[in-house]
């Protein structure tokens, strides 16, 4: 699947008419709001769908340039990689937090930790990385997942990075409901 195809893959998925009325998303974007991750860098952005959650206080990055163009055409602030890093937003300490939602499963372990090195650079002191990974339904729904990310691949992918675990929990539902709700999510949290 090429990078158009992935984008139209996912705003067919993402703004179905069914999930927009029951606003499937809510749930998600509270979990998201609660963590208050302040002004935030989120790294594998796709189309924006938790950026558009956390209005002006985010930057996002993707790899896809047709993800960003949507993005872009959102009202969000969007980029590439090379794009991000001759903006203004690329400063040593400029956010409060880094988010990689449904990323790291795209990728081998030693992969997340090496592009999470290319971003913590840019986080503030005591400044927190927020991973969201699905549990095994979700993984097994995707064929562009690479490795499964449980909470302890998650925390020792921080502890690598030098950050210690604030906290992991099972999103939506309990732990037990990620082997049979595709949305189940893991959800840890490291603080430098």
């Amino acid at each position: 699947m090429d990078d158009r195809e992935y984008s139209e893959r996912l705003l067919r998925l993402q703004t179905a008419r069914w999930k927009t009325l029951l606003h499937v998303q809510a749930p998600y974007a509270w979990n998201l709001r609660r963590l208050r991750p302040g002004f935030m860098l989120e790294v594998g952005c796709g189309i924006g769908r938790n950026l558009v959650q956390i209005g002006e206080t985010g930057v996002g990055v993707d790899t896809n340039p047709y993800s960003i163009a949507v993005c872009r055409e959102r009202g969000l602030t969007a980029f590439t990689p090379e794009e991000f890093g001759a903006s203004e937003y690329a400063v040593s300490g400029r956010f409060d937090s880094i988010l990689l939602s449904h990323v790291a499963e795209h990728m081998t372990r030693q992969q997340l930790v090496a592009l999470l090195r290319d971003y913590v650079l840019f986080l503030r002191k005591k400044g927190r990385v927020i991973l969201i990974a699905p549990q095994e339904v979700g993984y097994r729904s995707d064929a562009t997942h690479v490795e499964f990310m449980d909470f302890g691949k998650l925390e020792q992918v921080l502890a690598e990075l030098g950050f210690e675990r604030e906290r992991s929990y099972s999103f939506p539902f309990p732990r037990w409901a990620g082997k049979l709700f595709v949305y189940n999510e893991f959800v840890v949290v490291g603080a430098l």
